[in-house]
């Protein structure tokens, strides 16, 4: 499977008929359980949901190929994901190093969850290499970056990064969501695992929670795979089916939700509304070329900062219709959100802490003349 293009992979791996049928789709696999042949007699491996589940093998050997790893595994959630893979690798006196621009959900797991447990974050700007030298220490094990990072959109280098981290001893790990492996594959570029909550471009339609984590190699796996089972945060077979269809049409969605949001960051360039344009497709952004380099697209997600400020962002957020006021983001509809109250709540007062001027888009598959007459209405609202 790994000869054929990304778009095929992503409609094929994992994706055999169902062999008694025909069934083009395979089955879910509805079951918790499954009878042995014997004591320990597993049929294909399978013995209880927690440990394996046919839907999930799928998913996960779909999630493989699109990243092209040599493994991963599908759990409930992004955030249940990033736990197994933070407790499988580290113990107690490990340091993380952390992007200053990341998710509230994974600043709030490393320092509300696992720093009572012993393990120190610090936080950095990826840009500066210097830095991320400076703040690395004999005992960091993870440097942990996202890109474009969520909400404002930095680019960083995953090849130099991943450099930095392993002559230091350490491991990269990238969080691929706001990208997808549509438009980037971090293991390709030098990193050692990547990390999705699923929930978001991969199910792709608002309708399923989930997570995984992609290994580059046999490392790391079983120590993973271990936390999984033990800890059981798997994700459900119908929720494993889901992703599953939702990433057949992976490919071609981002495709749209990538030319709509271009054309949403020139209009809003062009607007004296708008103090920044947070896209890396804009050339005018500090992380274009790079972004250019390692991604075939530039993503839905783009963040606007209001130029009269908080009260307006806030107001903005609220006065438009096709683009709905919600968290998450990468479905097919068009979602507006105010990081500094909603997705970036727990980061407030901390290294991280988002502009309040800052409204964040994920830009949907809509007709681009209705999303941009839809923030027009909005900014009139606003101006009233």
């Amino acid at each position: 499977m790994s000869e054929h293009s990304f778009a095929t992979r992503a409609i094929h791996a994992g994706q055999a008929p169902d062999p008694v049928t025909g069934a083009i789709i395979p089955p879910i696999y509805q079951a918790s359980t499954h009878v042995q042949d014997g004591i320990g007699g597993f049929r294909e491996g399978f013995e209880y949901n927690r440990a394996a589940n046919p839907t999930r093998s799928s998913l996960e050997t779909q999630l493989a190929a699109l990243e092209g790893g040599a493994h991963a595994l599908s759990f409930a959630s992004g955030l249940a994901a990033e736990d197994a893979l933070l407790r499988g690798i580290l113990k107690p006196g490990d340091h993380i190093l952390l992007g200053n621009d990341a998710y509230g959900g994974t600043y709030r797991l490393l320092t509300k969850v696992l720093a009572p447990w012993g393990i120190e974050t610090t936080t950095v700007e990826l840009g500066d290499v210097a830095a991320i030298r400076d703040a690395i220490r004999p005992e960091t094990k993870i440097v942990w970056l996202e890109t474009p990072s969520n909400p404002l959109l930095k680019i960083v280098d995953i090849a130099q990064i991943a450099e930095i981290a392993h002559a230091a001893g350490a491991i990269a790990v990238v969080d691929n969501t706001f990208a997808s492996p549509a438009l980037q594959q971090p293991l390709s570029l030098g990193a050692d695992l990547v990390i999705h909550s699923t929930t978001k471009y991969l199910g792709g339609h608002s309708d399923v929670l989930g997570g995984a984590v992609v290994f580059g190699d046999d490392r790391f796996y079983d120590q993973v795979k271990f936390q999984q089972f033990a800890v059981g945060a798997v994700s459900a077979p119908f929720d494993a089916w889901l992703t599953t269809r939702g990433i057949k049409t992976l490919a071609v969605r981002v495709r749209q939700h990538s030319e709509n949001a271009q054309a949403i960051a020139e209009w809003a360039q062009g607007r004296p509304e708008f103090a920044q344009v947070y896209y890396p497709g804009l050339e005018s952004h500090a992380g274009h070329e790079i972004a250019a380099r390692q991604m075939s697209g530039f993503g839905g997600m783009l963040s606007l900062g209001l130029a009269a400020g908080a009260d307006a962002a806030r107001a903005f957020a609220e006065s438009t219709s096709l683009f709905q006021l919600a968290e998450s983001l990468g479905g097919v509809e068009s979602l507006i959100g105010y990081p500094p109250d909603m997705t970036h709540a727990s980061v407030r007062g901390t290294p991280l802490a988002v502009p309040e001027n800052v409204v964040r888009l994920s830009v949907g598959i809509e007709d681009v003349s209705d999303l941009i007459a839809d923030l027009e209405q909005g900014i009139a609202r606003v101006g009233r």
